[in-house]
């Protein structure tokens, strides 16, 4: 993101209400507080939880973002906003649709790798605990399945689906049913049984590309997770999945809102938070 662009951003989302978040208490250190970005010298924060660790990226341009912004207005934008805006942008940049973000975020002091490991969901959750998981934090049935959708720009590693390709449920030389055949003889090519760590580089046909075409995987039983295979399960999820299949602009739409609901999870304002000087590391006074 260029400085330029970076300060029409602020310029139009600032019209949003600065003082109209839910009131938090900051009981649960996993939310829209920045917690994400701060680094442990003990390899204990929420970036390094299994979950987020190898596969998160864009800390650098983070960074780099942050820096910028303090030279031209310092001590005013929270880390926190900083990565709310630059998901948005992100995703604008390879295809979607712009959303505006509200602003006011403060950054949490704590980042916590139990939380992490706790409170994400799972890539091997069934569809009610993917309900449940979404509702702890406010988010409904169809924020979750529309909010799935964002796999259409991830990775993953094989130790997610090698559970789906050998010995499936325990059962030796079984393969996960619920996977369309072809597709499970095409993910055993990039993932031997043996090689965990390897890097999946498609979740859907047009990686890197933002569209509904995780949808159409999905309904075509080509979803890479357990998890995305569940939204199939539920007659509510799968018609959500097939919605958004069929109208990409209904679910560009729909992500931006369930985005901005997500943006609100454990917002910090006032003196529960504060405007870090740099994302990686808390105040020292």
């Amino acid at each position: 993101m260029e400085k330029s662009e970076y300060k029409v951003g602020v310029a139009e989302d600032t019209k949003q209400k600065r003082s109209t978040w839910p009131n938090s208490s900051g009981a649960n250190h996993l939310g829209c507080d920045g917690s994400v970005l701060l680094d442990s010298s003990s390899n204990s924060g929420e970036k390094d939880a299994p979950p987020n660790a190898g596969s998160l990226r864009g800390f650098a341009e983070v960074d780099a973002i942050k820096a910028l912004v303090e030279n031209t207005c310092p001590g005013v934008v929270s880390c926190a906003d900083i990565l709310a805006l630059a998901a948005r942008d992100a995703v604008v940049k390879v295809g979607g649709r712009y959303w505006s973000v509200p602003l006011g975020r403060k950054d949490g002091f704590v980042t916590s790798l139990v939380e992490a490991n706790t409170s994400l969901p799972s890539p091997f959750m069934t569809f009610d605990e993917l309900v449940q998981n979404f509702a702890a934090v406010g988010l409904n049935t169809k924020d979750m399945v529309i909010l799935s959708g964002g796999h259409t720009i991830g990775q993953a590693h094989c130790a997610v689906v090698i559970p789906r390709l050998y010995n499936f449920n325990g059962v030796t030389g079984a393969t996960d049913p619920s996977l369309d055949p072809t597709y499970a003889d095409f993910l055993r090519t990039l993932c031997p049984s043996d090689q965990p760590l390897t890097f999946i580089g498609e979740m859907d046909a047009t990686n890197g590309t933002f569209d509904n075409k995780y949808f159409k995987a999905v309904k075509s039983n080509k979803g890479l997770f357990t998890s995305d295979a569940a939204l199939l399960t539920n007659s509510f999820g799968a018609r959500i999945v097939n919605k958004a299949a069929r109208n990409p602009q209904s679910f560009f739409s729909d992500f931006g809102n369930s985005m901005v609901k997500m943006g609100k999870i454990g917002v910090l304002t006032g003196s529960r938070g504060e405007v870090r000087r740099v994302c990686s590391a808390v105040n020292s006074f």
